[in-house]
């Protein structure tokens, strides 16, 4: 059994929690994935998974070693497309990741438009949170990103390809909306790791006042709750416009908003030739994305970001409370 096989039993028991599953995942025998992992245990010199209750856990060398092993598999996929798209980029397969409201919003016609001008790609999506689209792409899982800005760590290890415009508003129904009050009023927030939800939470901490939070979850879930009454929430202003426009959303002018969150097409620093193609159909279509303005570039030139939380980008140019700057969000949109 070949090094990565091994390392893709190892995952897959680490994701899963069993062996059994881990073996209907592969579509191989319970067996295998028990002597891939022995082997693997056996060439690391630790042991990497533990008995758990009735499942299996990492141990702690597991732990640490399965984050390698990730990158591993996903360099591994990246190489396989690369060298294969050197050949045939028509026939070559794409990994796309992205949060939740440019998956729902953003990407639909145009992953259409590619696939009808290029058939023979095979083209998969992960529609996930901010913080894992930036995990997907940095292990070498994800071929192209699309997000917000990209945290200041991986500078290094990325590209920034395309921008796109984007606004975050605050959106309510129209009573609720009418009546909103900067302390008093609910807010309704997305799930941990979403970018919209840390830029709300930065929003939200530039101020004297605490209104009350609840939790709901997806994007769809706020703008949900939003248009039942449950609270305000922090959008894209894309995402919602057909509620707006109908009436069952308002939009409420709120201090330190909107805010300008351009969406990001970020690639690694090598780019297979597949991937090159989706992202030259995405500048070539007129769906408003544009190269970023070069280094060196005027102020407030996309690739350079600003210091934020954890290192990321803030909003631009908006005002906050008591005609303060608004305070910078983290990681972007979602």
């Amino acid at each position: 059994m070949t090094t990565v096989a091994r390392l893709r039993a190892f995952i897959a028991v680490a994701d899963s929690g069993s062996v059994r599953a881990a073996a209907q995942r592969l579509f191989v025998t319970e067996s295998a994935v028990s002597a891939a992992i022995g082997a693997l245990a056996r060439e690391v010199g630790v042991p990497l998974i533990e008995r758990h209750g009735r499942g299996l856990r990492l141990t702690v060398p597991g732990e640490a070693y399965a984050g390698y092993a990730r990158t591993i598999l996903g360099l591994h996929e990246e190489a396989l497309a690369a060298a294969r798209g050197v050949q045939d980029p028509e026939h070559g397969r794409i990994r796309v990741a992205a949060v939740t409201t440019a998956g729902e919003h953003v990407l639909p016609a145009l992953l259409a438009s590619f696939l009808a001008r290029h058939p023979g790609v095979d083209l998969r999506l992960e529609v996930a949170t901010s913080e894992r689209v930036w995990e997907l792409l940095v292990t070498h899982q994800a071929d192209l990103a699309i997000a917000g800005r990209p945290p200041r760590h991986l500078a290094g290890s990325v590209r920034i390809q395309a921008l796109r415009a984007n606004t975050l508003v605050v959106v309510a129904a129209p009573a609720v909306a009418a009546s909103f009050d900067l302390g008093r009023t609910r807010w309704l927030l997305r799930e941990a790791g979403s970018g919209t939800r840390a830029a709300c939470e930065a929003l939200l901490a530039g101020w004297e006042a605490d209104p009350p939070r609840l939790t709901l979850g997806s994007h769809g879930a706020v703008v949900a709750g939003a248009m039942a009454g449950l609270g305000v929430t922090l959008v894209s202003r894309e995402a919602v416009a057909a509620r707006l426009a109908s009436g069952e959303l308002a939009e409420v002018p709120v201090p330190g908003t909107p805010m300008r969150r351009p969406w990001h097409a970020v690639t690694s620093r090598q780019v297979a030739g597949s991937t090159a193609l989706l992202v030259g159909h995405l500048l070539a279509r007129d769906g408003g994305w544009r190269r970023p303005a070069p280094r060196g570039g005027p102020p407030g030139d996309e690739r350079r970001p600003a210091a934020g939380p954890q290192g990321t980008a803030g909003p631009q140019g908006t005002a906050g409370p008591q005609g303060t700057a608004g305070r910078p969000a983290s990681c972007g949109s979602a």
